[in-house]
């Protein structure tokens, strides 16, 4: 990319244990894309027969979570009683406000044949007069979401607006979050409509502003462009972005706010165990020292 006003976002592997994320934010010289502070790249991975994810439960605050699934499928449950598999196209939107806690799993049924994962999780900051809200979940099903074709390019928009359609996921402040899959030899202009704007190649390839993009790279687009997309072969893309955020966000474990001392606060409350715990759940993370 040769845009002055371009900047690409490599990733960083982590092993949760088991499996391998690729981690794009926060990233260096850029912390966000519009209220999107933690973005992940989940697999591909197969697990072993018998065995899946097992992410224990672990406390949010000043935050929504965002899951999206290529393959593969989740069970979500949290602290206010929610029980939820999430499977591909499908989304879940766990709002942290004040607190919550939740855990993610594999579904017992699936474990026997040795499942399959791919995906990706995302943080959404909140904006300050929301940081403390009360938590909450919402499930939206794929077919709930809206899909428009063109040319060649499927297009669904997982929350906020984008190319004149509207996601029924409830939001707290204007956002772009589509799944784009480009058929070999499709393009698609990305406008300007949002002030942060950024564009991730899953898999396959794809030239921006007609520059390539390595797969599992990020590139945060320039403002008040309108930017071409193309693939030569064929490609699966995230668009991601939106309003600036209302100032600097803190970032400690699982915790984001606008004020260090709350994070003191929410890490002292998960290590005293006054976080609400998830039924049905007996294990916990503890928190890192």
């Amino acid at each position: 990319m040769n845009d002055a006003d371009t900047v690409i976002l490599k990733p960083r592997v982590r092993d949760l244990g088991g499996f391998q994320v690729r981690r794009l934010l926060p990233g260096h010289p850029i912390q966000m894309v519009g209220p999107f502070i933690f973005f992940d790249h989940v697999g591909p991975s197969t697990f072993a027969a018998g065995s899946g994810v097992d992410v224990r439960p672990h406390p949010h605050i000043g935050l929504a979570t965002v899951t999206y699934l290529f393959q593969g499928s989740l069970l979500h449950r949290d602290s206010l009683g929610s029980v939820q598999e999430i499977r591909p196209g499908d989304v879940n939107w766990m709002t942290a406000g004040r607190r919550i806690v939740h855990s993610e799993r594999t579904p017992a049924e699936q474990r026997p044949a040795g499942p399959a994962l791919h995906g990706i999780q995302t943080w959404v900051a909140l904006p300050k007069a929301v940081e403390e809200t009360v938590p909450a979940f919402a499930h939206h099903p794929a077919a709930a979401l809206p899909e428009l074709h063109q040319d060649g390019v499927r297009l669904r928009v997982i929350a906020g607006k984008a190319f004149g359609a509207l996601s029924p996921v409830e939001t707290h402040s204007a956002l772009l979050y589509c799944a784009l899959e480009l058929a070999p030899g499709a393009r698609i202009a990305v406008p300007a409509e949002h002030a942060e704007r950024a564009v991730y190649l899953v898999e396959g390839d794809l030239t921006v502003a007609g520059n390539p993009l390595e797969p599992q790279n990020l590139v945060v687009l320039p403002v008040k462009k309108s930017v071409d997309l193309a693939s030569s072969s064929g490609a699966r893309v995230l668009l991601l972005g939106g309003d600036p955020m209302d100032g600097t966000r803190f970032i400690s474990w699982n915790f984001v706010s606008s004020s260090k001392d709350r994070i003191q606060q929410a890490r002292a409350d998960w290590k005293a165990q006054r976080f609400d715990p998830v039924p049905g759940e007996t294990e916990r993370i503890p928190l890192p020292e």
